[in-house]
């Protein structure tokens, strides 16, 4: 029996039943990363409405937020502007024993920064020439570095915004940089290939994802990610639930309380 729909999506029941599988391995996967004393930093970047927020939600959905951390830094501060530019990051790389998941990364200087006009030229390529040799630098201190760009076609990104705008649970995800973005479609294709002849290096590479049907997205993602970072299962201790002794304490009334109203 195929699991494709007419539309050549995935059936709702198989995704389901593989997302579950390929949670299951997360979990086993980030144990792993604790015991071990591992460092896993893993970059979202892409388009606009690319599917990037929905596979970094299934990733964690099931994992420890202490082990495993979600980074998405807003706008700098007029202190971070005059740092060095990497300086805001390295502040949220990994301790051993942690996986960090930026939610857009050091790539907004070749994004939205350049596109927008809001770093100089010489910033620009100051990054491109700085990167690699950042990357190598993490690389070489005992991080797992894995890149991730979504990439979304220009009829599936228009419905998704299409979506969004008419959505009251979405709407908060349409930006003002959305709109102005729309009219500059041909420089960010231009600065994501420019970037990519600089930074998808071999010890670096660029993992590009499609898109356009998120349930493969999601999938191909995390079982990808999973292929990438060496893991086995933890054995764990057989545990023994003590008995609980209630013996020796009177508690307080329980119409002493206050209780949220049961409205439903």
């Amino acid at each position: 029996m195929s699991n494709n729909t007419p539309n050549n999506k995935l059936q709702k029941k198989f995704y389901f039943k593989e997302l579950e599988k390929l949670q299951e391995e997360l979990v086993i996967m980030h144990e792993w990363v604790k015991a071990k004393g591992l460092k896993v930093v893993v970059l979202f970047e892409g388009r606009d409405a690319a599917g990037k927020g929905g596979v970094i939600k299934r990733i964690t959905q099931s994992l420890n937020p202490r082990i495993c951390r979600v980074m998405a830094l807003g706008v700098p501060t007029e202190k971070e502007k005059t740092q060095w530019y990497f300086q805001r990051y390295v502040s949220h790389l990994p301790s051993a024993g942690e996986i960090v998941l930026f939610d857009r990364s050091w790539y907004n200087r070749t994004g939205v920064e350049r596109v927008m006009e809001f770093c100089t030229d010489e910033e620009y390529w100051d990054f491109l020439r700085s990167c690699p040799r950042f990357e190598e630098m993490l690389i070489h201190s005992g991080i797992i570095l894995v890149k991730y760009w979504f990439s979304v076609s220009d009829d599936e990104q228009e419905k998704r915004f299409t979506e969004r705008l008419n959505d009251p649970l979405r709407r908060w995800k349409f930006s003002e940089m959305d709109l102005a973005s729309r009219s500059k479609w041909v420089e960010y294709s231009k600065a994501k290939d420019e970037m990519f002849s600089y930074t998808d290096t071999k010890l670096s590479p660029w993992w590009v994802v499609n898109g356009d049907d998120k349930r493969r997205a999601r999938l191909n993602c995390i079982h990808h990610l999973l292929s990438k970072i060496p893991y086995e299962k933890i054995k764990y201790k057989e545990i023994e639930l003590p008995d609980v002794n209630k013996t020796g304490y009177i508690r307080p009334p329980i119409n002493e309380q206050t209780f949220v109203p049961e409205k439903y």
